[in-house]
């Protein structure tokens, strides 16, 4: 296996992504269509690191435009693909609901219809821990019931899933669905509450705390899920199996669905209390009510990753922020 597709390249966790296999060797191919989600010059900083790597190719383009997905797949060949091109966020899809239909619906589906016009060895795809959705069970597993979301963006990535599953079965697509877990760290996305809580103590501005501060993540750092994915692409699943396997949805099925979590829920005000300490400054804190779509705790059973290839992060909050802030100081000029 030598050459891997990445989508979602100028993105947080597909940029380290495609960095982490031109390191090991391979040639890959990024594709991104640059979604002002948020401000394009982070992505465009993150794929300048990319650019000029030896075995590096980019392509921007919308994956909704399935002949122009086909066309990229038809010219490069790859043998893995790593799909992580989104529309994210919670919150955004109550406001507007459209672009996780066309990103993570119509999307994937022209990464599935590529993949089966040009077969793969390995399809590994973003999921969401948001896909638990209403579950009080913890920690999270694999094999738990997820009938309850309570956002459109779970409900894309739930359809994810079950549309993997229908290709995997169908058309013997090897695939592997990963539940990512709060990922933070360098060159993360301004949207997510760390990046936010940052900007706003270094502003002096106040924070907002969700449901009064009563909340709890999973938070997992970004270079132990780049790490899950390196290890999980070169080891697809087998096309059939005698019995259970980890992480296998159907035994007849060549499809696998991975929590990619720190298996360590922190709470929010204990989370804050490091972001201070790391910063070196005091945050400001405004209290205010549960928002629709979001859930009180996240918490991720690693087993099956951990038995599947021998690993799962455990990078300590108080390590992961770290890091975070000394790239956010030096990215954003902060003395």
């Amino acid at each position: 296996m030598r050459r891997i597709l990445v989508t979602g390249a100028a993105g947080f966790i597909g940029q380290a992504v495609a960095a982490q296999f031109l390191r090991d060797g391979f040639e890959v191919l990024g594709l991104d269509n640059f979604t002002p989600y948020y401000d394009p010059r982070l992505k465009r900083a993150r794929l300048a690191l990319l650019e000029g790597q030896p075995g590096f190719r980019f392509r921007r383009l919308d994956l909704a435009d399935a002949a122009a997905v086909l066309q990229a797949f038809a010219a490069f060949r790859p043998e893995a693909v790593v799909h992580l091109a989104a529309q994210a966020g919670v919150r955004y899809s109550l406001d507007n609901p459209r672009a996780y239909t066309a990103a993570n619906i119509d999307g994937f589906l022209s990464v599935l219809e590529a993949c089966r016009a040009h077969p793969v060895r390995h399809l590994v795809y973003a999921s969401s821990s948001s896909v638990y959705g209403a579950n009080t069970k913890v920690p999270f597993a694999e094999t738990d019931p997820v009938e309850r979301p309570v956002s459109l963006y779970a409900a894309t990535k739930r359809s994810n899933e079950l549309m993997a599953q229908t290709y995997s079965h169908l058309f013997r697509i090897p695939a592997s669905g990963l539940r990512f877990f709060t990922v933070y760290g360098p060159w993360g996305r301004p949207d997510m509450a760390y990046y936010k809580f940052t900007r706003a103590i270094y502003a002096g501005e106040p924070i907002d705390l969700y449901n009064h501060g009563r909340m709890w993540r999973d938070f997992t750092y970004v270079k132990e899920v780049v790490e899950a994915i390196r290890r999980l692409t070169v080891q697809p699943p087998a096309d059939r199996v005698e019995g259970a396997a980890p992480g296998r949805v159907d035994p007849a099925t060549p499809h696998c669905l991975f929590n990619i979590g720190n298996h360590t829920p922190v709470a929010l005000g204990d989370f804050v209390a490091v972001l201070e300490r790391v910063i070196g400054r005091r945050a400001r804190t405004r209290m205010l009510g549960m928002q629709p779509g979001d859930v009180e705790r996240t918490y991720a059973e690693v087993d099956a990753l951990r038995q599947a290839v021998g690993f799962a992060p455990r990078t300590p909050i108080e390590e992961g922020l770290e890091q975070f802030a000394a790239w956010y100081r030096g990215f954003h000029d902060h003395a």
